[in-house]
């Protein structure tokens, strides 16, 4: 570290890099799995009922900070989603952070302290980890990888392909609100309202509503947005959704951007909310659990699953029905 700033010796391997690790992350993270610094770390116990879940993903997003979160909170919360929706409790997250040369370390612990703070909230560990430095304008300031392991029960399947004719169709709270605030924060387009990123871990609400329910699908509409994860869906299982447009819950501020910017809400990223189908007499039961939960209080149903047409289809608030098609690109870049 030289003048508060990453330098290409920070990623050499050697003293400085040592320091850096301990100076900023080992001090901010610390357990006894991470403290080891070993090349992996060792897990010991795996209950017997309980099969392994293991997930990867990459996040860069401009810019680093927004209203509502930073690139660390993005990522932690991003993997903790994915083991959630699969019915799995995340348990321990690895941290591979490739920084460019120059950025400053202040900003680094930010985003250090960030991801301390939700992974504490969401009671994962991060036990192992990288530190890379990229030359400057090799990296946009700062890129993360996480890699995320959970337990699920075996008698749970939850997947993309269980769709069932006659399952409801419920997402969790009001969508679009990550992409808007990012492109908000961005462009400094200066659009008001509450314009907050919704990034949170689903851990806990889903906790909340996986046992004792006949939920079939969960999964959490990131890039692409709700239209795309309910493609995605529909393909999987080889069925129609059939979405009521009227009951799609979305902010004023949001669509009013949205509208603004002419964008689709249905395709902007979320990195909070949960969509599900499940059978319809656990439909209210599952909604009620949901809207008692902070990150739930917003749930609604918004369509059900059918037979034919395969594909997704929008009712519109005029009485129309609208073909919801993946897009061949994305609306945004950058987002998550």
């Amino acid at each position: 570290m030289k003048n508060n700033k990453i330098t290409l010796s920070d990623g050499a391997g050697g003293k400085l890099s040592h320091n850096l690790i301990k100076k900023v992350f080992l001090s901010t993270l610390s357990n006894p799995l991470l403290n080891k610094l070993d090349d992996s770390a060792i897990i010991h116990s795996l209950p017997s009922n309980c099969c392994l879940a293991f997930t990867t993903d990459s996040y860069i997003v401009k810019p680093i900070f927004f209203p509502g979160g930073d690139i660390g909170k993005l990522s932690i919360c991003g993997t903790i989603n994915d083991l959630s929706v699969m019915g799995a409790k995340p348990l321990y997250i690895s941290l591979s952070v490739i920084i460019e040369e120059g950025f400053e370390i202040e900003e680094l612990k930010k985003i250090v302290t960030s991801i301390a703070e939700i992974s504490k909230k969401a009671k994962v560990k991060i036990v192992c980890g990288d530190t890379k430095v990229a030359e400057k304008n090799a990296v946009d300031k700062i890129f993360i990888t996480t890699s995320g392991i959970g337990i699920v029960d075996k008698k749970l399947n939850i997947s993309g392909n269980n769709a069932k004719p006659g399952d409801v169709v419920i997402v969790s709270g009001t969508i679009a609100d990550h992409g808007i605030a990012v492109l908000n924060a961005r462009q400094k387009l200066g659009l008001k309202g509450n314009l907050i990123s919704d990034t949170a871990p689903l851990n806990n609400l889903v906790e909340k509503i996986l046992y004792k329910n006949d939920i079939h699908v969960m999964r959490d509409p990131t890039r692409g947005g709700l239209a795309t994860t309910l493609n995605e869906i529909a393909e999987q299982s080889n069925v129609g959704i059939e979405l009521v447009e009227a009951k799609i819950p979305i902010q004023k501020a949001v669509k009013t951007a949205c509208d603004i910017l002419g964008l689709d809400p249905l395709y902007v990223a979320n990195e909070g909310k949960l969509v599900i189908t499940a059978a319809p007499k656990d439909a209210k039961k599952i909604l009620l659990a949901m809207k008692k939960h902070p990150l739930g209080k917003n749930s609604e149903i918004i369509g059900y699953i059918t037979k034919k047409p395969k594909g997704v289809f929008l009712k519109t608030k005029i009485g129309g029905k609208r073909v919801i098609q993946m897009l061949e690109g994305e609306q945004l870049s950058r987002i998550c």
